[in-house]
């Protein structure tokens, strides 16, 4: 099966790949802009980039209800654990482990953590996926421009997802020398119009990233398969 990704809304991603559901940041309950309900999303893992409750979502109650798997940041993977989830998998940034689905790698991410109830999260960070079938995507989660976007582009990337929204992230303009940075194949935009102080017009920054790379922008409203 061909690797493919839905954004549900916000940061909120669905991949499928090999037959694996792999969600990321599901913030569904209480995002304006959720493209499906949190008791209907289905998956065997789940990964979150940071402790904001924009992205840990409604995580705990989809992996006890799912049995899937959470990846996260060693001290959110143990925040998990005492919220009664079963299944957790502790990494930390640099570090790399392969799953069923393929590989995940925490990167750098310049942000915040703190968790839902004021617990540490450790530091952000965004994931550097690896799929079976040899498809490469960066989601950068939620942070602002760094020059090590440079090697994280080096051997080529299929997909970067990256934050426009500006205020708590990357805005357009850095969004863009991010995507000069990475040189990724396809960029698909995230966390942004989801509340007002993070509006932005997508489709005006795709055009300025067509005009100005090689790249290929993707924009979509939540809910819509796409195919890599």
């Amino acid at each position: 099966m061909a690797t493919r990704f839905c954004w549900l809304g916000h940061a909120a991603l669905l991949f499928e790949s090999d037959g694996q559901r792999i969600l990321i940041d599901p913030f569904l309950t209480g995002n304006p802009s959720a493209a499906r309900k949190a008791d209907d999303v289905e998956a065997d893992f789940i990964l979150i980039s940071h402790g904001h409750g924009d992205h840990v979502g409604d995580a705990v109650a989809i992996a006890k209800r799912t049995g899937a798997v959470v990846v996260a940041n060693y001290e959110i993977a143990g925040w998990f654990e005492t919220q009664g989830v079963a299944k957790v998998h502790g990494m930390q940034h640099g570090g790399g482990f392969t799953f069923p689905f393929g590989r995940v790698k925490l990167t750098l991410a310049f942000h915040g953590s703190a968790l839902p109830d004021g617990s540490n999260g450790g530091n952000p960070a965004g994931f550097d996926l690896t799929f079976a079938d040899g498809t490469r995507v960066y989601d950068a989660a939620d942070t602002g421009l760094f020059g090590d976007m440079k090697l994280i582009g080096e051997g080529g990337l299929d997909l970067a997802i990256l934050p426009i929204g500006d205020n708590y992230t990357m805005g357009p303009d850095d969004a863009l020398r991010a995507v000069k940075f990475l040189e990724p194949d396809r960029v698909f935009p995230i966390h942004y119009d989801t509340f007002p102080l993070i509006a932005q017009d997508a489709a005006a920054w795709a055009e300025r990233v067509r005009a100005e790379t090689q790249t290929r922008p993707i924009v979509t409203p939540p809910g819509e398969w796409i195919e890599l």
